[in-house]
């Protein structure tokens, strides 16, 4: 099998790859993803708190996937990136103000 591409800035962990790997849709659909798209989900599946979230992310990862989404819905972006500031809108967000 062919490596699993990873995220520009997060990396995959051995339950997303587990969760990939058990469905050949939702692999494929994720190695056709940009290096960018795909942090933007492992940034959303690893930032919760919660085991049980982050479980609920991962299903809705693979759903998502096989039905050709490329992004999560409804997030702010990987705020961990270095390559560029975060703007004005997110860190008003981000304060809660």
């Amino acid at each position: 099998m062919k490596k699993i591409l990873q995220g520009t800035v997060h990396k995959l962990t051995t339950e997303i790859k587990s969760a990939l790997t058990a469905d050949r849709t939702a692999l494929d659909a994720w190695q056709r993803l940009t290096p960018l798209a795909r942090n933007e989900w492992l940034c959303w599946i690893l930032s919760q708190k919660k085991a049980e979230t982050r479980q609920k992310h991962l299903k809705r990862l693979i759903a998502d996937l096989k039905s050709g989404k490329k992004r999560p819905c409804c997030w702010i972006g990987c705020v961990h990136r270095d390559d560029k500031k975060i703007s004005s809108s997110v860190r008003f967000l981000l304060k809660g103000e």
